[in-house]
């Protein structure tokens, strides 16, 4: 497999100036290019782009007794940095979707997640392994 490079990943919003409170100031992310139509975002290293446009519907599905939202999307980060933007979340008052856990504890795939969305109804997770090598761990 090749080295992994940045993946590019665009969003609807509906409000370009909505879309950089949440991303640039309450995230944190650094804004790259942007016009009146699109705002584009260093997520992690990766290009995340916000573009005016309808919302798709969500539905769930049931992961470790919890119903996750479906689409989603985020970034595996380091056991700390979970730790970390999680604190950051419950401070800001923003509403968990599934509030910060430890999910398959004690089997293959353990790891912290948690999910939230954005103003626009886009969903987030972040999750965290202790070890990489628990990414792909089959059962």
């Amino acid at each position: 497999m090749q080295k992994l490079r940045p993946f590019h990943l665009a969003i609807p919003v509906d409000c370009i100036e909505k879309a950089k409170n949440f991303y640039g100031n309450l995230l944190g992310f650094n804004e790259g290019r942007s016009s009146e139509n699109w705002v584009d975002y260093n997520f992690f290293g990766h290009q995340l782009v916000c573009h005016i446009g309808d919302v798709p519907k969500k539905v769930g599905k049931e992961v470790d007794g919890k119903m996750v939202p479906v689409p989603h999307f985020g970034v595996i980060l380091d056991w700390q940095d979970f730790d970390f933007l999680s604190k950051k979340i419950k401070e800001s008052k923003l509403e968990f979707v599934i509030e910060p856990y430890l999910r398959f504890e004690g089997k293959p795939g353990e790891q912290k997640t948690m999910f939230f969305q954005d103003p626009f109804g886009n969903f987030l997770e972040f999750k965290s392994f202790k070890s990489d090598d628990e990414i792909f761990k089959s059962t």
